[in-house]
């Protein structure tokens, strides 16, 4: 197996891995040969429609498919294919350094990070490398070393990331009751929120390693644009389905903190990448989150889950991954005899909707 200058050493990570695995984890599973499935498309244009009934039927569908699916597709969503083939360009070319220059020059506020270093065992293992970068730091010019004309394309990118986030935000809190104010742009700003460009290097090795382990997402919602290759992967109904990959639409999926205010009724779904043998696959993932001292509970009572901040979640599954090698998530903070509750809020949101 030949790699380039600017492959990570996930091969060697993964051997290492591979060769000396605890006996807590389960050993990997051989990957099911799945039909790809069409997520809820949503043609974001009927919210801009001089007629109401289409503009509610819209946000009727942007609400159904976050509690049913947890994850759908959005086209007509504002961001132009043209700046969506800039950021691509521009994220290659990023990609395509030498690994010595991604991991230590101090790139995109020194956020690159590669495999899964705390990984004790293979099906830990992510095939993946990343940069994870704030907001604040998207248009700080030190950041970019070399690389000046990936600042003013990223910076456009976010931007419109970020619009378009709140924009979904708030139709979802609306429909939760909250009316038109929603308390979710009093509390998210540039100091918390991030872009991770994702880069998924070909692995023809084994089809057992992931490119990305499953998980659910720590944040109220989730944009992902991806390219034509595919390999996301959702739980439904207890199975995991293939995503068809749509190149003019953009991927939104709803976080655990979403979950947790909305008492259940919005539901983070377990997801995750899976390797392709002959082809390399990129995504960029936009990720919209609180404050860290934001107290995240429900508006309707009996809540599902306790408070808490999103500081403390964070801490918590921080320490979980770090004890445990996986992500608990929500369950952490649900609060007895919270199972019933769910049944029953759930109940009068989908009449109520």
């Amino acid at each position: 197996m030949v790699h380039s200058e600017s492959d990570p050493p996930l091969l060697d990570h993964y051997g290492t891995l591979f060769s000396c695995h605890s006996t807590q984890c389960d050993e990997p599973q051989s990957r099911v040969t799945m039909e790809e499935c069409q997520l809820p498309l949503i043609d974001l244009c009927g919210l801009a429609s001089d007629d109401e009934t289409v503009r509610r039927a819209c946000a009727a569908a942007i609400c159904k498919a976050s509690s049913e699916w947890g994850f759908f597709q959005v086209v007509n969503h504002g961001i132009s294919p043209q700046l969506v083939e800039k950021m691509r360009s521009e994220q290659v070319k990023l990609f395509q350094a030498p690994f010595e220059t991604k991991a230590r020059s101090g790139l995109l506020n020194n956020s690159y990070r590669w495999g899964s270093p705390r990984a004790t065992c293979p099906d830990q293992f992510s095939w993946s490398e990343a940069f994870h970068v704030p907001l604040t730091k998207v248009s700080d010019e030190a950041c970019y070393r070399e690389f000046t004309s990936l600042r003013e394309v990223m910076t456009c990118f976010a931007a419109a990331m970020s619009e378009l986030s709140r924009l979904l935000a708030r139709i979802l809190t609306e429909n939760l009751g909250h009316g038109k104010q929603a308390p979710i742009d009093n509390i998210c700003d540039e100091t918390t929120c991030f872009l991770r460009l994702n880069h998924y290097p070909a692995c023809p090795i084994s089809l057992e390693i992931t490119g990305l382990v499953p998980h659910t997402d720590s944040d109220f919602l989730t944009i992902l644009c991806q390219d034509h290759v595919g390999g996301l992967q959702l739980m439904k109904d207890s199975e995991w389905v293939t995503v068809k990959p749509n190149k003019d639409a953009l991927i939104v999926n709803i976080g655990d903190l979403f979950q947790a205010w909305s008492n259940d009724v919005y539901k983070s779904v377990e997801h995750k990448v899976v390797t392709n043998a002959t082809m390399e696959r990129y995504s960029i993932a936009y990720f919209l989150c609180p404050y860290y001292d934001s107290s995240i509970e429900s508006f309707v009572k009996p809540s599902v889950y306790r408070r808490f901040t999103f500081r403390e979640y964070r801490d918590q599954v921080q320490e979980d991954v770090r004890k445990t090698g996986y992500k608990v998530g929500l369950p952490r903070f649900l609060l007895k005899g919270s199972e019933e509750n769910t049944r029953l809020y759930t109940r009068s949101i989908t009449a109520k909707s």
